[in-house]
């Protein structure tokens, strides 16, 4: 999905500029915190921040000098291909310059900037600064269908060579025109590309399907094959992929519409059926079973618009049904609602260096943030701009239903949670709740049908552990001291299992305000099975200002030192703390030592 630009000043004298930009873009100014008035947000630190938007996938607008962008992203390019736009801005508003992405979508950024300021978009792409276009970036609602030549082509008609343009793209209108055997041959069809041929296809179609629950996709696939061979159609000429909403979580459909890189949409009965009077095969055992006379004829007719008309009509196989409709042009708006996504993430202990881009890049594309607000404050300028919606500690399965209920109705959701989202957070809840019927404590079916993923975090566990040095070197377990969810009895079985097993412990939800004693009896149990001078390992806060870490014996740990934003480190028998210069730092040994002392016997000997 397209992502909404970030545009930052550095400096008191390109702040007047970047009002105009973000206004112009309909978006937040960011501004460097103590040099910049009247921004809407402040960051610290431009390369920093420049560095995050980009791994977030958020094209970066700079109002600077363009060595701070480029110092900025510079560590970060791998893929051209995928990466989003940077366009830097000068401090008067007179030069704008894509730095990147220029043929992905930085060149149409900055030409829209420039003419808000009335400055100068410096392009310096040959297509579009010799030829006024891109061969490999063409306008919306069009497809390059054969992405291997454009390059060779491209540089043709730079060289020289005149365009043969077979079929009708206004867009393409500015080429100088040639024929013959020196001339660069354009194809404009809904046919499949001839060999060797530039070719561009208009997505003036929609593919209508459905299916039987649990239809195999390669047999949805192979029906579609047939359909486009039988129309004479490129997939390239699609819009998307309609269909039902009860089939939004169908794995053919879903696999069908990856496989082909167009968007799912789906429409409700209700919708299907305002289409009846246009259907050529409408089925009374399909209205039955579903609400409306037809899927596949009914979704390709409301994909493709009012005017559109059926070019194939229902073909079927044992499980699937298809249908091509097209529209009289180009399908400029997609219609029908997404399947809904529900993004369940872990943002790590708090600072955006500890947390992974991939988390970045799904907060930065969700249309609504949900989480415990303190969670949410965290993502800093991510946030910025999105609804969200906060609830308290407490209200863990309000939370989640909301997040589901919200992601049914079509929308791309984040549920935000601090660490790792499946550690303690609220992973399991969300899932425990998909995996019960409405009437039973469930959510909706609507809910039950969107797309989850979960994205894995830095965990508090290992944030200790780090900071630490390498207590998990050995084989270690987490424990929550939290009864309210889990009985007493079981946390005390687990705690007896874990001393005997000599494992180092992770305790989570150490203590609360009401709870005090179970860290105490933890301590008790462990000292029956490790030396006293176990070393325990106490850290608050962790990746924040007020981090705090701290070593304890075993035997001296105290309940009053730790708190709800402790995590308590206990070690083995066999974990040490190694002095150096700097201070302790605490790791468990694996083994080597073995090795290692054999290895000094043997040189030994042999000496």
């Amino acid at each position: 999905m397209a992502l909404s630009p970030v545009v930052m000043a550095v400096s008191a004298s390109g702040a007047p500029v970047a009002r105009r930009v973000a206004d112009a873009l309909g978006v937040p100014m960011f501004g460097r915190a103590g040099r910049v008035a009247g921004a809407d947000e402040t960051f610290d630190d431009a390369l920093v921040f420049a560095r995050e938007m980009f791994a977030a996938g958020r094209p970066v607008v700079g109002v600077c000098a363009s060595g701070i962008l480029i110092r900025a992203v510079a560590p970060m390019l791998a893929d051209k291909r995928a990466e989003p736009p940077v366009v830097a801005v000068s401090d008067d508003g007179a030069v704008v310059v894509p730095l990147l992405g220029g043929h992905r979508g930085a060149n149409r950024l900055a030409q829209r900037i420039a003419a808000a300021l009335e400055g100068v978009a410096a392009v310096t792409t040959a297509g579009e600064v010799s030829l006024g276009l891109s061969l490999d970036e063409p306008p919306e609602g069009w497809v390059l269908g054969t992405p291997d030549l454009a390059k060779d082509a491209m540089a043709r008609l730079l060289a020289g060579a005149g365009a043969d343009v077979r079929g009708e793209a206004a867009w393409l209108d500015g080429l100088a025109r040639g024929t013959g055997a020196g001339a660069v041959r354009i194809d404009v069809t809904d046919a499949p590309a001839e060999a060797g041929v530039l070719t561009f296809h208009p997505q003036a179609y929609a593919l209508g399907v459905g299916c039987s629950r649990d239809c195999p996709p390669e047999e949805l696939a192979g029906l579609v094959r047939a359909v486009l061979d039988e129309a004479g159609v490129a997939p390239g000429a699609l819009r998307g992929v309609f269909s039902i909403d009860v089939k939004a979580d169908e794995g053919a459909v879903n696999k069908l519409a990856r496989e082909l890189g167009l968007p799912l949409r789906v429409f409700t009965a209700e919708e299907l059926e305002a289409e009846a009077g246009r259907l050529a095969t409408p089925s009374e055992v399909v209205f039955a079973e579903v609400g409306c006379h037809g899927v596949a004829e009914g979704a390709a007719l409301a994909g493709a618009g009012a005017e559109a008309v059926l070019v194939v009509t229902k073909r079927k196989t044992a499980n699937a049904t298809c249908a091509l409709a097209r529209a009289p042009g180009v399908i400029a708006e997609l219609r029908g609602r997404p399947r809904g996504r529900l993004s369940v993430v872990g943002i790590g202990p708090g600072q955006a260096a500890w947390r992974t881009p991939e988390v970045s890049r799904l907060v930065s594309e969700a249309e609504e943030l949900v989480g415990y607000g303190l969670y949410i404050d965290l993502l800093g300028p991510l946030a910025l701009g999105k609804a969200r919606s906060d609830f308290p500690l407490g209200g863990e399965e309000a939370r989640c239903r909301y997040a589901l209920e919200r992601a049914g109705e079509g929308r791309d959701v984040a549920l935000v949670c601090s660490g790792d989202a499946g550690i303690y957070a609220m992973g399991a809840l969300v899932f425990e709740l998909l995996d019960r019927d409405a009437d039973a404590g469930g959510v909706s079916q609507a809910a039950r049908r969107v797309e989850v993923v979960c994205s894995p975090g830095v965990s508090a566990l290992q944030g200790a552990a780090a900071r630490a040095g390498a207590p998990l070197g050995h084989d270690f377990c987490a424990i929550s001291l939290s009864d309210l969810l889990t009985p007493r009895a079981d946390i005390l079985r687990r705690l007896h299992a874990a001393a005997e097993g000599d494992f180092v412990i992770a305790f989570y939800n150490p203590v609360s305000k009401t709870r005090r004693t179970l860290l105490a009896e933890a301590r008790d149990i462990l000292l029956q099975h490790r030396p006293a001078d176990t070393p325990v390992m106490l850290a608050s806060n962790l990746g924040r200002v007020e981090e705090q870490v701290r070593y304890r014996r075993l035997d001296q740990l105290e309940v009053d030192e730790v708190d709800m934003l402790t995590v308590v480190l206990v070690g083995s028998s066999n974990s040490r703390l190694a002095k150096l210069g700097e201070g302790p730092r605490m790791y468990t040994p694996r083994g080597y030592a073995r090795r290692i002392d054999g290895d000094l016997s043997g040189k030994a000997v042999s000496e």
